[in-house]
């Protein structure tokens, strides 16, 4: 059972927690050479960029890549940065491109896995036994059933925070098409659960 992970639906990416307040503060601290304010920054949205572009891209090898290769464009391009939006908001952006350019190159110079199944490597090299993981791993399989652009929305919004207005702008839609998009996998990630329980309720 793991309808407890699901974020409850209301409010949920409405408002902008304040924390992205301080956050875009050290952005724009940073954009002078603040080596503090960097520090804070990357250490604050790191896990932001990686649960992101691990929904994003299909092979989980190249998250930390991918998340490091983030950074270095954003801390790049901070000079460019002058707080119009939430500096989440902007690194995100930054992190989907990264992802997209990914794909780009990947499809130009396909590369082999070094193991036969880096999928089960991967799998197996996980932390077991550690409380919500089970519940994490089948949300995050769920999750994997979306549609690209339903699964993305939901995971800007329900899982990394964003209100509905940015995760716009980092997908590049109106925010009425991210609303539809988010109440569409919610719906179907219900639905998927009680398919989910469904057999463990007739075994009862």
């Amino acid at each position: 059972m793991i309808t407890s992970v699901l974020p409850a639906s209301g409010g949920t990416g409405e408002k902008t927690p304040a924390p992205d307040e301080s956050i875009t503060a050290w952005a724009l601290a940073a954009r002078s050479g603040d080596a503090e304010a960097v520090e804070h920054f990357v250490r604050a949205l790191h896990r932001d960029v990686q649960r992101y572009v691990a929904h994003l891209c299909a092979d989980p090898q190249a998250v930390d890549d991918l998340a490091q290769d983030t950074f270095l464009r954003a801390l790049g391009s901070l000079h460019r940065f002058e707080g119009r939006s939430s500096a989440r908001a902007w690194l995100l952006s930054i992190a989907r491109r990264a992802v997209i350019d990914s794909y780009r190159y990947a499809s130009a110079r396909p590369r082999l896995s070094d193991v036969p199944d880096w999928q089960l490597a991967v799998e197996n090299a996980q932390p077991r036994d550690l409380p919500g993981f089970d519940d994490g791993v089948a949300l995050l399989d769920l999750l994997a059933s979306l549609p690209d652009e339903r699964r993305e929305a939901f995971v800007l919004t329900q899982l990394a925070g964003l209100p509905y207005a940015e995760a716009a702008e980092v997908s590049d839609c109106p925010v009425g098409t991210v609303r539809s998009r988010v109440a569409r996998a919610r719906a179907a990630l219900v639905e998927l659960l009680d398919e989910a329980d469904r057999p463990a309720l007739q075994a009862a």
